[in-house]
């Protein structure tokens, strides 16, 4: 499989466990600092690789009227103080092609949202960045269906991909996760992360925006894990009751360190 190297020394694929978490949307400067300060000193505290992540925009919302961020100028430039201040590589979602550049301008990871995984436009463009290119499977997708989106993005010349597993649509208003897909997903020649919190989602459960069931993400991020995934991601905020973005499956912050520990040692288990 191919090793994915990102410039502060965090690999993924290279039998390491990686963790990318962060809050679903910079609600403000203060509060993605803050996290990104947290989240930064828990994993340097675990010896262990991480990537933060928050989103400038969320385009993909369910009403007109929900929180979105606050817009690319000003989350770039939050984003790009918090590479600075912490050392730590970050991720963003890029929605539309002209975003890429700008966002790789300061982004290690540009992520193609999972509703976006075959838009060849935007696929494409995040690969001629050069920037590593996490592509969530869509929800409408069998895992085998990424082969194709790897093929738009190698076509480009980059190589710099991870795939990541949000669970597939099981009804109206259900994702269910198959820790098949991530095995799948594997055997295409690229690292696979599981996004745990997405995975427990509900799209569009409670109307005017989604709802999900975040108490049994640390358990889909464990199984995943126990596949031999290289890396898991997960929302996380200080108090997901009152997030702007996805607040129903966030996880708790002061949840995180316990979690991460645990997956660690199961980890180190599969991995020995």
């Amino acid at each position: 499989m191919r090793k994915v190297v990102l410039d502060k020394g965090v690999v993924f694929g290279g039998g390491a466990l990686v963790f990318i978490a962060g809050p679903c949307v910079i609600e403000s400067r203060k509060m993605a600092m803050d996290l990104a300060r947290r989240l930064t000193a828990l994993a340097n505290k675990l010896n262990v690789g991480f990537v933060f992540k928050a989103s400038f925009d969320k385009a993909n919302r369910t009403s007109v009227d929900s929180f979105r961020g606050p817009g690319i100028d000003e989350g770039l430039d939050i984003l790009s103080e918090i590479r600075a201040a912490y050392g730590v590589p970050v991720l963003t979602d890029v929605h539309e092609p002209w975003q890429c550049a700008r966002a790789a301008q300061v982004c290690d990871v540009l992520q193609i949202p999972a509703f976006l995984a075959r838009q060849t436009d935007l696929v494409v463009a995040a690969g001629e960045t050069g920037a590593v290119v996490n592509v969530k499977k869509g929800q409408f997708m069998a895992p085998e269906d990424m082969a194709q989106v790897i093929r738009k993005i190698e076509s480009t010349g980059n190589r710099r991909i991870v795939l990541c597993e949000r669970g597939a649509s099981f009804g109206y208003h259900n994702l269910v996760a198959d820790m098949r897909s991530l095995l799948i997903m594997r055997e295409l020649g690229y690292p696979v992360v599981m996004d745990a919190t997405h995975s427990v989602q509900r799209p569009g459960g409670l109307g005017t925006g989604s709802g999900g069931d975040g108490k049994y993400a640390p358990a889909l991020a464990r199984a995943a894990v126990a596949t031999g995934v290289d890396g898991v991601f997960m929302e996380t905020h200080l108090n997901p009751k009152v997030a702007k973005s996805d607040a129903a499956n966030a996880l708790r912050f002061a949840d995180v360190p316990a979690l991460w520990r645990k997956l660690i040692k199961i980890h180190e288990v599969v991995r020995s």
